[in-house]
C-alpha cells in the first residue's frame, strides 16, 4: 500500500492483513476502501480491494451453500403420552394416510413417492390415554447402510418405544416385510418377539439392584443375576425378565446393541381387489413370529378404530387411578403401569419414601369379592384398579 495515504486508512490495513476470518475480513475491507482518498493514483489499489472483497463474499456464500447441504436435518421428536410409536413402511405404503386419519396432524398426503423426508408426530387419543405416533421417512433397499438419511431414520426407529409397520396390499406383502425386517435387522433392531425380553432401567430411588422375573429363569436364580449386574457395575437398576431365560441370554441381552421393539403390523388397503389373498400371505408368514396382524383401509376407515386397543394391548399396560385418604372420587389421570405391576411398584412410583412409610393399601375393583380390599406390597394390579395407599404416621 503507498505509503502517502491517511495514517487511519495505514491503521485499517494492519487489522485487514491480521484479520483470519472471511466475514470480519470483508468488513474491514469495507471500512479500508471508505478511507481511501479515489483519486487516479488509488484506482489500482481500490480495484484491487474490490478483487478481494468479491473473492471472500463467494467464499462466504459457498461455505453457506455447504453447512445447508451438509447438515443434516434434525431427527429428534420430543417424547409426548405414554408411548412413542414410529410407523414405518415402504414408500407409498399409506404412513402419511394413516397419521391423518388417526390423529390431528396437518400431513401431506401425495401419490409421489418420498414425500416424507422428515419425521411428523401426532397424538392418538385412546380413551384417557395418549400414544404419539411418529410418521418417519420410508424404508428403502440399502436405508441401514446410511444412504439418504438413513443413520438418522433408523436412530429414530430404534428411540422409539414401538412400531406400526405399514404393508401396501396392492403389492407383494411378503416382499414388503422382509426387506423392512432385513432393515431394521442391519441396524440391531428386531420386531419378532425373542424367547426372552430383558427390560433394564436406572432408578436413582433404589438402593440395590432390583429384579421382577415374569416368567422364569431355566439356569440361575434371582442372586445369579443381581451377581451379575454387579460384576458389571450395575446398580440402582430396575431389571424386568419377561418369558424364559437363561443367564447368559440376560448377559446378552444387556451387553448387546440389539434393541427388540413390540410391532403392530397394519395391512392398508384392504379394500382393494385382491386384497384379501395377499392378507392371507402376509398373516401365514407372520404365524409363530409374535406379531399382530390387523387388516384396515385409510381410504374407508376400515379398523381404524381399533389401532388404539391394539396399541394398549402390544404395550401391556395398565391404568391405575390413585385415592387420597378420605377423598371420594379417585384422581381422573391415572398412573401408566406394565401388567402384573404391583402395589410396591406404583408406590415406588409416585415417592420413593412411600415404600419406607407403607402401611397398607386399599384397592377398588370389580373383579375383587369385596371392594374395597386391604392389601399389602405385593399384590397385582389390574387395568382400572383404584388405589389409596395409607402411610405409617
Amino acid at each position: 500500500m503507498p505509503t502517502n495515504r491517511p495514517a487511519e486508512a495505514e491503521s485499517k490495513w494492519k487489522e485487514v492483513t491480521q484479520a483470519r476470518d472471511p466475514k470480519l475480513k470483508l468488513k474491514l475491507l469495507e471500512e479500508f476502501l471508505s478511507l481511501v482518498p479515489k483519486h487516479k493514483g488509488t484506482a489500482k489499489l481500490c480495484a484491487k480491494v474490490k478483487r478481494q472483497m468479491a473473492l471472500l463474499r463467494r467464499e462466504i456464500e459457498e461455505r453457506k451453500r455447504k453447512k445447508v447441504t451438509s447438515s443434516p436435518p434434525k431427527f429428534y421428536v420430543e417424547r409426548e403420552g405414554v408411548a412413542q410409536v414410529a410407523i414405518v413402511g415402504l414408500t407409498n405404503s399409506g404412513r402419511s394416510s394413516l397419521l391423518s386419519s388417526l390423529t390431528n396432524a396437518k400431513v401431506k398426503v401425495s401419490d409421489v413417492p418420498f414425500t416424507t423426508i422428515m419425521p411428523r408426530p401426532g397424538v392418538l387419543k385412546y380413551e384417557d390415554v395418549s400414544f404419539q405416533l411418529v410418521e418417519t421417512p420410508p424404508i428403502f433397499e440399502g436405508i441401514s447402510s446410511r444412504k439418504g438419511f438413513g443413520s438418522q431414520t433408523m436412530n429414530l426407529i430404534r428411540n422409539a418405544d414401538g412400531l406400526i409397520v405399514m404393508i401396501d396390499l396392492s403389492k407383494n406383502p411378503l416382499e414388503q416385510i422382509e426387506l423392512i425386517a432385513s432393515e431394521l435387522e442391519r441396524s440391531q433392531i428386531r420386531i419378532e418377539k425373542p424367547r426372552c425380553i430383558i427390560r433394564l432401567e436406572r432408578r436413582k430411588g433404589l438402593e440395590q439392584v432390583r429384579v421382577n422375573v415374569k416368567g422364569s429363569l431355566l439356569d440361575c436364580t434371582v442372586n445369579d443375576v443381581i451377581k451379575l449386574l454387579n460384576r458389571k457395575g450395575i446398580r440402582n437398576a430396575y431389571l424386568e425378565i419377561e418369558g424364559k431365560a437363561t443367564l447368559k441370554e440376560i448377559e446378552e441381552s444387556i451387553s448387546a446393541n440389539f434393541k427388540y421393539l413390540p410391532s403392530l403390523i397394519l395391512a392398508n388397503k384392504y379394500d382393494l381387489q385382491g386384497a384379501s389373498e395377499n392378507y392371507l400371505k402376509l398373516k401365514s408368514w407372520l404365524e409363530n413370529r409374535g406379531l399382530s396382524l390387523l387388516p384396515i383401509s385409510c381410504k374407508t376407515g376400515y379398523n381404524l378404530d381399533r389401532i388404539g386397543r391394539e396399541l394398549f394391548k402390544m404395550f401391556k399396560i395398565i391404568r391405575v387411578y390413585c385415592k387420597e385418604p378420605n377423598e371420594e372420587e379417585a384422581s381422573p389421570e391415572p398412573f401408566i403401569m406394565r401388567e402384573e405391576a404391583t402395589i410396591s411398584d406404583l408406590a415406588r412410583q409416585i415417592h420413593s419414601d412411600f415404600i419406607k412409610k407403607f402401611s397398607y393399601a386399599k384397592v377398588w375393583s370389580n373383579r375383587l369379592k369385596f371392594s374395597p380390599q386391604r392389601v399389602g406390597l405385593n399384590f397385582k394390579l389390574e387395568d382400572g384398579d383404584i388405589v389409596e395407599i395409607r402411610l405409617k404416621s
